[in-house]
C-alpha cells in the first residue's frame, strides 16, 4: 500500500516522494483536483494509500489578499474533500500547516505550544487554519505546523528565502531585510524525515493523532537570517535591517511565531536540528551539488 502525497512538485512534496521511494504515490494540480470531492474519493478508493500527507497549499502570502477564493479552495476546501473521503475509506490524513496562525500581536513568553490558541490574519492565514479545522473533522488526523521552508539546492524550481538571497546576494547592491519578524527557518530535508516518521513509513503505525508543530530549533528574524546565509556562502553583502511597517507588504506577518518542537520529540523521531545547522546542510548540500548559485 501507498502513502499518497499531494502537492508533489512542491518543495515538500518532492522531497518527500525523494525519501519515501517506490512506495509514494505522487499527485498533483494536473492528476487531481483536490476540490472535486467525488474525483478525490474515486482516486483514493482506487489507489488504496495506507495514509494521504497533503503538501498542496496556495502560499502566495500577498497575492492570497487579491486571490481569497482560489486560496480558500487550495488551502480550505481541497482539506475538507480529502478529510471526507479519508474517514470514508478508514485512511489517516497528515494535513502540512503554518506558523502563520500565530499571527497575533501578542508575544507569548514562550515560544507556542499545541495547547496555545491560533490567531490568524490575512487570507492566508485564516485559510490554512481552516484547513486545520477541516483536516481535524476526520478523527485520524495528525495536523504538522511548520515555518520558512526551504528546498535542497537540487530543486532548481523552488523558490524560497534561501535561494532568493543568495541570487541578491551576487547583484553587489545593498538588501533590506526585515528584523522584527522572529521565527525558525525550517530546511525541507530535516521536515520531511519527520513527517515520514509520523506518517508511520518505514514501521506499521502512525504517531498518536493530534497537532504537532515541527520545525528546526532555535529562533532568528529574516534580516539574521539573511547574514547568516551570506556568512556561510562566503559572500561579502551589506544587509539593512528593516521594521515591518518599512516592508510594507499587502499582507500581515507573524511578529513572532516561534513553535515548540518538544511534542514532537517525545515522540522519538528523528531529531529537528537547530536552524544554524538546517542552513549548514543545505550550504553542505550546494557544494556536493555543485550546481552553483
Amino acid at each position: 500500500m501507498s502513502i499518497l502525497v499531494t502537492g508533489a512538485y512542491g518543495q515538500l512534496g518532492r522531497e518527500l516522494c525523494q525519501q519515501i521511494g517506490p512506495e509514494a504515490q505522487p499527485t498533483d494540480y494536473d492528476t487531481l483536483d483536490l476540490c472535486d470531492g467525488p474525483a478525490v474519493l474515486a482516486a483514493l478508493a482506487r489507489w488504496r494509500p495506507r495514509a494521504v500527507i497533503n503538501c498542496a497549499a496556495y502560499t502566495q502570502v500577498d497575492l492570497a489578499e487579491k486571490e481569497p477564493d482560489r486560496c480558500l479552495a487550495v488551502n480550505a476546501t481541497a482539506v475538507k474533500c480529502l478529510a471526507q473521503a479519508c474517514a470514508e475509506l478508514d485512511c489517516p490524513l497528515l494535513q502540512v500547516s503554518t506558523d502563520y496562525v500565530f499571527t497575533g500581536n501578542a508575544r507569548p513568553a514562550q515560544p507556542f505550544r499545541e495547547t496555545d490558541s491560533p490567531a490568524p490574519r490575512g487570507v492566508y492565514a485564516l485559510t490554512k487554519y481552516e484547513g486545520e479545522l477541516a483536516a481535524a473533522q476526520w478523527s485520524k488526523h495528525i495536523i504538522v505546523r511548520t515555518c520558512g521552508l526551504y528546498a535542497r539546492p537540487t530543486h532548481v524550481e523552488a523558490k524560497n528565502f534561501v535561494k532568493t538571497m543568495l541570487r541578491l546576494g551576487e547583484s553587489g547592491k545593498t538588501l533590506r531585510v526585515v528584523n522584527d519578524q522572529h521565527c525558525t527557518p525550517t530546511y525541507v530535508p530535516h521536515l520531511a524525515r519527520a513527517l515520514t516518521f509520523l506518517a508511520g513509513v518505514g514501521h506499521s503505525q502512525p504517531a498518536p493523532w493530534g497537532l504537532y508543530h515541527v520545525t528546526n530549533r532555535g529562533a532568528t528574524t529574516w534580516y539574521e537570517f539573511a547574514c547568516d546565509i551570506f556568512r556561510q556562502a562566503g559572500l561579502t553583502v551589506q544587509v539593512e535591517p528593516i521594521t515591518t511597517a518599512d516592508y510594507a507588504a499587502p499582507a500581515p506577518r507573524p511578529a513572532y511565531s516561534v513553535m515548540d518542537p518538544a511534542a514532537y520529540h517525545a515522540l522519538g523521531g528523528p531529531p529537528m536540528p537547530h536552524w544554524l545547522q538546517g542552513l549548514a546542510d543545505y550550504m553542505q548540500d550546494l557544494a556536493d551539488s555543485n550546481c552553483g548559485r
